[in-house]
């Protein structure tokens, strides 16, 4: 791994633990037994930095949301397998970070809103189309307005002002919001497989935590 690399990977870990605003250049310069100045000669300022290590979570996530496409038995299962890759992160990932972007960081936000607006969009609305498809979701639907609604959701999840109005985690939030979600857009041949999903879920959480 050369330097460049390792200065990404050291921020990605910082950003993600702490938040970006409480992670000062110096803090990752002394984690990594180097002086400021060759982090600058990699990187011209915290921005430019920072937008390396968004770039890192936008790649990944990407290649995780086409992988569950690819694996999912239908696109209930796949959303399911999103809320779990979603859970994972949030194990690592300080809820602050998108705030964070989006006060301090107005061009990477901005570049992360553009991933969120293409990407997410085409994937969510992709995922309505073959469940209608499936006769999983309802026909009637309108799958342009529902995938904004889902976008907008998930992502209220890191917004602090909403995450203070209760005791709940993110994880908590993504979890309700979407089976709200789902069972508002299900069939009857839907909802047997959000139950059936549920369910197994409900045994692997509980097979984790006997083993513990």
């Amino acid at each position: 791994m050369d330097q460049q690399q390792r200065i990404v990977q050291k921020a990605h870990e910082m950003f993600m633990r702490f938040g970006i605003r409480s992670v000062s250049m110096d803090e990752i310069a002394a984690q990594l037994g180097v002086s400021k100045k060759t982090i600058y000669q990699f990187f011209a300022d915290k921005d430019a930095l920072v937008e390396a290590v968004i770039d890192i979570e936008i790649n990944s996530n990407e290649r995780e949301c086409m992988g569950n496409q690819s694996k999912s038995e239908n696109p209930i299962h796949e959303i399911f397998l999103a809320v779990d890759d979603v859970m994972e992160m949030l194990k690592v990932m300080n809820p602050t970070l998108v705030y964070d972007l989006q006060k301090y960081h107005e061009a990477v936000f901005r570049k992360l809103n553009d991933h969120k607006n293409k990407f997410f969009y085409k994937l969510t609305r992709d995922n309505l189309e073959r469940g209608i498809t499936e006769g999983l979701y309802r026909p009637e639907i309108n799958t342009d307005i529902l995938t904004r609604l889902r976008l907008a959701t998930i992502f209220l999840m890191f917004n602090p002002e909403m995450m203070a109005q209760g005791k709940n985690s993110p994880g908590d939030f993504i979890k309700e919001i979407t089976m709200n979600f789902l069972y508002g857009l299900a069939t009857p041949k839907g909802i047997k497989l959000i139950q059936k999903y549920t369910q197994q879920r409900q045994k692997h959480l509980e097979h984790e935590e006997s083993r513990k």
